[in-house]
């Protein structure tokens, strides 16, 4: 039987554990100091309190201590982690991953360097990895519109699996796909990560606009919403993640597809990031917003950091303008210390329309 490791008991993390046990693999849940009651419900009772389901069959929890056990003789390892568990991860997989063995991470960010230098999460965690183990061991991520509930709902979901190993990714496609776990494998793992990380960014613009709704006290007598607003913020958002892919070496293509606009759509829908976003367009500060959301991990608010380091990096090499990406330009400002949004409508799209300003 092929066995599978998930080191990270979160939603995510534990929602692979479904398609993976549907195939047939032996799957080992560890948890990490952060998943101890989940992992204590698990041992328990087989029941998953965040999920809300009791595990699938051959699904067996772990406890942290227990994690040489439960990596040793594994085919495939899941880094469950949030973005904040990045570094730690490769630590603890530096001295236990094998080769032959694949890994592949759920998690969402990107790295800038202080020379402006972007790295993958993946590029992250193989860096950790003794040289022997990292030219041996694919580190593949996984991107698209998933929300793990439905995933354990085994509702049907559509994803990408990317590697710089084009063969390791279709291999990890081949061990999770199902009958309602669609993967498209990719060899470009940056355009992946670019737009995975980028749209959860964006998510926060768009749940901007409905804060801004709230602000005023809901849709008006007539039903009035936002909508209209919301759907021009994820338009420029599409049209800004293809605009960094290219300045970035990617594809622009990715930005409609699965890891751009499909997980930008899923994203908004609710969650943390979107009220973060709602917050801001209430007009909250970000510190205020934080102080309401305490204990609450926010990728995008690294990710908005991120760019912020980067774009002035682009100008320098001249490969983006002052002028250009206003919609996230927004977003940075908003990070600000007491900042306040001013919408930059009539920035947006600019070269888009042929006979535009």
């Amino acid at each position: 039987m092929a066995v599978a490791t998930i080191v990270g008991a979160g939603l995510m993390g534990s929602a692979m554990a479904w398609p993976l046990s549907d195939n047939g693999f032996e799957v080992r849940l560890v948890g990490t100091h952060l998943d101890e009651a989940a992992i204590e419900s698990c041992t328990r009772n087989g029941f998953h309190p965040r999920l809300k389901r009791t595990l699938p069959p051959r699904v067996r929890p772990f406890r942290f201590r227990d994690i040489d056990q439960a990596v040793t003789g594994s085919d495939i390892v899941v880094s469950g982690v949030n973005s904040s568990g990045v570094h730690w991860i490769a630590e603890q997989l530096a001295d236990r991953v094998r080769p032959g063995q694949k890994v592949i991470s759920v998690t969402k960010g990107l790295h800038v360097d202080d020379d402006g230098t972007l790295r993958t999460f993946p590029e992250l965690i193989a860096a950790g990895f003794p040289p022997a183990v990292r030219a041996a061991v694919p580190v593949a991520a996984i991107g698209g519109p998933c929300i793990a509930g439905e995933l354990a709902g085994r509702r049907q979901s559509c994803v990408v699996f990317g590697c710089t190993d084009a063969a390791a990714a279709r291999d990890l496609a081949r061990s999770f796909a199902t009958s309602y776990y669609h993967v498209w494998p990719t060899g470009d793992l940056l355009s992946l990560e670019i737009g995975v990380a980028l749209k959860n960014a964006y998510v926060v613009a768009v749940a901007y606009g409905y804060g801004m709704l709230e602000k005023q006290g809901g849709p008006d007598e007539a039903g009035a919403s936002m909508h209209n607003l919301a759907s021009a913020m994820f338009a420029q958002a599409t049209c800004e993640i293809g605009a960094l892919l290219a300045r970035l070496g990617g594809t622009p293509a990715f930005a409609t597809a699965l890891p751009g606009a499909g997980d930008l759509y899923v994203t908004s829908m609710g969650g943390r990031t979107a009220r973060l976003g709602r917050l801001l367009g209430e007009g909250k500060s970000y510190a205020e917003a934080r102080a309401i959301m305490q204990g609450e991990t926010l990728e995008a608010v690294e990710i908005i950091r991120a760019m912020a380091r980067l774009l002035p990096h682009l100008e320098r090499k001249g490969t983006a303008r002052p002028d250009e990406f206003p919609l996230m330009r927004m977003l940075i400002a908003l990070m600000g210390e007491g900042a306040r949004g001013e919408l930059p409508l009539d920035a947006f799209f600019k070269g888009v329309f042929s006979a535009g300003a």
